[in-house]
């Protein structure tokens, strides 16, 4: 076995490698076109991948995921296949995929977060979640393909997997139910969208404060379409000192959701807007969500259709920018909100027994008897969600 230096025993991040072990910096990998051809600085694999990312260095989500990527390949090549990541074939990528449901030794490769050049740090905090696995090689697939358009590589070995193999593009419902929520960096490049509406004229104006309102109750409320529309403004009330959204969801089953600051301020912002009073009263049977000119109520249907509107327009505006989020945005819906909200909860350290009250994804009856005694903890636990 060739000697790969300190890589063998210890994980390096991709911001701390100054140099990758000889023979397998890619400057002679089996995959690399003469340097003649190449259009970019790049004279081995390591500048290759900085050159890749500096493409994105506007957008310092992409390029935080994007570098995860990078060197988790990156070191596996070295370390596994004792290749330069210029020299992997079509067969390598295979044993990648297989890799990444669970990455071994798990000693080397698995560890809790920890800060990026401790020596605690580790690629992974444990197998990937087919969801997981596909993002993963969709990101590695862009890079490859960045370096073959570049003049960097011969072609993309991975596009011949992709082909054979049905993993990287699931049609099982339950695949894509696992692929139904926006990661943080697709939700940055939405409410970026969102907020950059034009606010014009008043037509324009009157569109931008329902939407920015209809997005807040979609993200920090977690709820589906059709308890937006049914619900009066009364359902968001005080209750035991704290705020409150008392639903009746799926079943005619009631429950009640918190209701945080962020919500309260962007609740008044839209009352306001509406010329009400900034919160509703008991008998306030008005609905939640109305026509731009806030006299009637919207359907199901029209809000499905004004989230679909919106996100259409902003995975367009950055189709050249972002291709994987414009992808993922342009199939989201109204439902793929209810499961962001509860997956950026999680991310955030909501409880499980909190997120599952929350979403109402459970009988609530079992939890029922401990709610009394924690709706303050609930309450507190669920701020963590933030729309900004």
């Amino acid at each position: 076995m060739e000697d790969i230096g300190p890589y063998s025993t210890q994980p390096v991040p991709l911001d701390g490698m100054t140099a990758l072990p000889g023979g397998f910096d890619g400057s002679r990998g089996e995959n690399r076109l003469p340097q003649a051809h190449c259009q970019i600085l790049a004279h081995n694999d390591l500048q290759a991948i900085h050159c890749w990312l500096a493409e994105f260095e506007g957008s310092p989500q992409t390029v935080r995921n994007y570098r995860k990527e990078a060197e988790r390949l990156l070191l596996w090549a070295i370390t596994q296949r004792h290749r330069p990541l210029s020299g992997l074939l079509r067969e390598d990528f295979q044993a990648y995929q297989a890799f990444l449901t669970n990455p071994q030794p798990a000693s080397y490769w698995c560890g809790p977060r920890a800060p990026r050049h401790s020596l605690q740090w580790r690629p992974f905090q444990g197998p990937l979640a087919p969801s997981s696995q596909r993002q993963t090689l969709i990101v590695v697939n862009a890079l490859l393909s960045y370096l073959v358009d570049a003049g960097y590589l011969r072609g993309n070995p991975l596009s011949l997997v992709r082909r054979r193999n049905k993993t990287l593009t699931p049609e099982t419902g339950e695949a894509l139910a696992q692929e139904r929520f926006l990661d943080r960096e697709t939700w940055e490049y939405l409410k970026r969208y969102i907020a950059g509406l034009p606010q014009t004229t008043r037509r324009e104006i009157e569109h931008y404060e329902r939407t920015r309102f209809l997005f807040h109750f979609l993200y920090l409320l977690a709820p589906r379409v059709s308890e937006v529309a049914s619900h009066p403004m009364n359902s968001i009330r005080e209750y035991r000192g704290k705020w409150w959204w008392f639903v009746q969801g799926k079943g005619g089953k009631k429950a009640k959701v918190p209701v945080t600051d962020e919500m309260l301020d962007a609740l008044m912002r839209y009352r306001r807007f509406l010329g009400l009073d900034d919160l509703p009263a008991t008998d306030d049977l008005s609905p939640v969500v109305r026509s731009l000119k806030g006299t009637r109520p919207v359907s199901a249907n029209m809000i499905y259709r004004l989230v679909k509107g919106v996100v259409t327009a902003a995975s367009e505006s950055i189709a050249l920018e972002a291709p994987l989020p414009a992808a993922k945005l342009g199939k989201a819906s109204t439902h793929w909100f209810r499961h962001t909200a509860v997956t950026h909860g999680d991310d955030a350290g909501i409880g499980l027994k909190y997120l599952q009250a929350s979403a109402r994804h459970e009988k609530l009856e079992t939890t029922a008897i401990y709610q009394h005694a924690e709706d303050h903890r609930w309450h507190e636990a669920w701020k963590k969600l933030q729309y900004d």
